[in-house]
Formats: C-alpha cells, structure tokens, sequence
C-alpha cells in the first residue's frame, strides 16, 4: 500500500461541521484493515527511535491511532480532551479555530520532565487545537515534544504556529 492509496481511503465531506469546511474523514482509513495496518506501520517507522515516553492523543480521532502508537512504541497513552471531561485535576488552554474558540484539557499529572512526548491527531488545518495541546504539554517541561498528523492540510500553513523546537510532521499532506 502507498500514501496514494492511503489518501484514496479518506472521505472529503464538504460543509461539515459548517457550511464552508471540507472535512476529512479518517473513519475510512481505520475501518479498512489494509490501510489501518499501513498507517500503523507508518507512523511507528516515524517514531521507534525517538525515545518517546508518552503519546498524547487528541480528543477525539487522536484517540484512535494515539493508543496503537503508544503500544507499538512501548510508551504510555494520555488522552487530552474537551473540558470536563477528565476526572482528575487538569490544567487547561483556550484557542480559536476555524469555526469557533475552544478548550483543551490534560491531567495535571500525565507528563513529566523526563518524559519524550508525541503529540497526535488526525489533521493539521489552521493549527489551533494543537498549537494549544502543545503549549499545554510545555507547561509540564517535557524533555521534548513531537508533534504529528495523519493529514497536513498543507495550504493552510498550520505548521507556520509552531516554535522551531517542535518537530511537526505529516503522514499525507493534501
């Protein structure tokens, strides 16, 4: 299997969740185990010799591939997500995207200074959601912090947010 054919198992869905967006939806990918196996492969060929310690997954679609890098790399999984969501003490960042402002939370004990993190989710738009994950997980003074996507939607210049000390990389770009 190719990027090519990996990007053929996206569906594009336009004016979801807004008139105006084009979605990619990641479902397809994960539900064809071709294409499941390719991503996995993938994106553990990007990361085994990182020395990463914790993979932070995304609320929501980074929960997906987060939990199956996380075991393959042999590193624990931290899930960030939307407010309220998270039943112990979490700290937080605010950020606006594409189509309104939102929140990020993690557990206030999920990383420490001497952990090598990867962050993930499915897509890099404008880069707000994770511009926010990643100031979030620096407040925590990580050793290092990687930051990675399934789709770097490339003319939208997210990746233009993030400090030359993150390393931010892609799967796809479209």
């Amino acid at each position: 299997m190719s990027k090519e054919t990996l990007a053929k198992n996206i569906r594009e869905i336009p004016d979801f969740p807004i008139p105006g967006i084009l979605f990619y939806d990641v479902t397809t990918l994960f539900k064809n185990p071709s294409a499941l196996q390719e991503l996995s492969d993938t994106l553990y060929e990007m990361y085994k010799d990182k020395g990463i310690t914790k993979v932070v997954g995304i609320e929501s679609r980074g929960f997906i591939m987060g939990p199956i890098l996380a075991t393959r790399l042999g590193a624990g999984f931290v899930p960030m997500r939307k407010p309220g969501k998270l039943p112990a003490e979490t700290i937080e960042e605010s950020y606006d995207k594409e189509y309104g402002k939102d929140t990020v939370q993690i557990h206030k004990d999920a990383i420490e200074p001497d952990d090598v993190v990867l962050l993930h989710d499915d897509l890099l738009a404008t880069g707000g959601t994770m511009e926010a994950a990643c100031k979030l997980v620096k407040k925590m003074n990580p050793q290092k912090i990687y930051v990675n996507f399934i789709i770097e939607l490339k003319d939208l210049h997210g990746k233009d947010l993030f400090s030359k000390d993150v390393n931010v990389e892609s799967v796809l770009t479209l």
